[in-house]
């Protein structure tokens, strides 16, 4: 831990781009820890932007504690640390075993003399309080796929008219960045995109995994429009990229790999969502990153005696039955030995289909616990609850099925031995 500090303390300066902290320890309601440097009154600080859940923690240190606080993170929260700065790079990975790996690869500026890294320094004003947000996919300078779908002009200026569309793939590229350290780096990634429509993500998923971090990606479009595939297929073509297909079919018929490594489905309709879970599933996919929308099936499942003066509302029942059934299907998720977390998409002024579930295979495998297991059934018991993802996962049968069934044949077995 000291050689950290030690680059930290060489890095931590007006020059430093930017810190992530990712890949938290079991057990830790940390998702991720962003640093920054900003001005305060003329005083150099370093904003410690920390997200637990759907919200963002703010807080600013000078430079000692900043390295302080870092060092403390890696050593009881985080796993990688990843610097960007002017001068250089630095990465850091922690094993399970508690030992710190560290690497530096400096940058132009920090092998030239002084008078060079002088010249490369970020203006000290640059860093006020109120500059603009940093995007993965950074305004003013030009993405040819983003030109291509109206997003951006030729000269890299976002269109007015698309700056919700823009900010939304910047956001999706950040859950995108954060499962990094659960995808294999030794071979080709396969990637599925269910109901890919105009494919806004799918194209900047590839740009990003491929043209800003080197990897070797495999990606495959998949939506029902001859139309919208045909015109992806040819930007696709256009900009060079082999490696990214589109093709046109339905999610529950795909049968086209065998092994499949992160499953993406934006807006994937009602129970479309469902089985692309499934195949996520079945496929053992490392990640999957999953907005549904237009949860109708609970809709009409639902009962519950002790619930029914709100259920007799159809505007709240209807929000109270999407809510529910994504936390089924995590819940569904976590059973199945995935790290399941449901996370704010975009703001709810933007879309009010919002919500994104992000699973992460563990490692061990390891699936949830008998009593985790237990609540679940008496919950879809309680509420009436038969999702198609459910009767998918147990073959025909959903646990509330299999629930009942298993309490009378106890039943049954306790009336015998009497």
């Amino acid at each position: 831990m000291e050689e950290l500090k030690s680059l930290l303390e060489k890095y931590l300066n007006e020059n430093l781009e930017l810190i992530t902290l990712s890949a938290p320890r079991k057990g830790r309601d940390e998702l991720k820890v962003r640093i920054r440097p900003m001005l305060l009154r003329g005083e150099l600080k370093f904003q410690f932007e920390t997200f637990r859940g759907a919200k963002a923690f703010h807080e600013n240190l000078p430079p000692a504690e900043a390295v302080d606080r870092i060092a403390e993170q890696m050593t009881d929260v985080f796993c990688q640390l990843q610097l960007q700065a002017v001068a250089g790079q630095v990465t850091a990975l922690v094993s399970k075993k508690g030992k710190i790996t560290v690497r530096e690869k400096q940058g132009a500026a920090g092998k030239a003399a002084p008078e060079a890294l002088q010249d490369a320094r970020v203006k000290r004003t640059a860093l006020a309080h109120n500059k603009k947000k940093r995007y993965l996919l950074e305004e003013g300078r030009p993405v040819p796929f983003l030109v291509d779908l109206g997003v951006m002009t030729p000269e890299g200026k976002i269109v007015h008219a698309r700056y919700d569309k823009f900010r939304q793939i910047n956001r999706f590229l950040e859950f995108v960045e954060d499962i990094l350290p659960a995808l294999p780096k030794d071979r080709e990634l396969t990637i599925l995109d269910f109901g890919c429509g105009k494919s806004y993500l799918t194209f900047a998923i590839y740009y990003y995994l491929r043209e800003c971090q080197g990897l070797d990606v495999r990606i495959i479009g998949l939506d029902l429009k001859e139309d919208v595939i045909r015109k992806c297929s040819d930007l696709s073509s256009k900009y060079g990229y082999d490696k990214l297909t589109f093709l046109q079919g339905d999610i529950a018929g795909y049968e086209g790999c065998t092994r499949v490594d992160m499953v993406v489905t934006l807006h994937a309709c009602d129970t479309a969502t469902d089985y692309a879970l499934y195949k996520a599933v079945k496929w053992g996919a490392s990640v999957i990153l999953s907005v549904p929308c237009c949860q109708h099936e609970l809709n009409k499942q639902i009962e519950n005696e002790t619930l029914a003066p709100v259920l007799k509302y159809g505007l709240l029942k209807e929000r109270m039955s999407a809510l529910i059934t994504d936390g089924l299907r995590a819940g569904l998720l976590e059973q199945q030995g995935y790290d399941t977390q449901i996370l704010e998409f975009i703001d709810m002024e933007h879309t009010p289909k919002n919500i994104l579930i992000r699973a992460v295979k563990r490692k061990n495998g390891k699936k949830a616990e008998a009593a985790s297991a237990a609540a679940f059934e008496n919950c879809t018991e309680a509420l009436h609850a038969d999702l198609t993802l459910e009767k998918l996962l147990n073959a025909g049968t959903s646990p509330a099925e299999s629930y009942r069934s298993r309490r009378k044949n106890a039943e049954n077995a306790k009336g015998e031995s009497r």
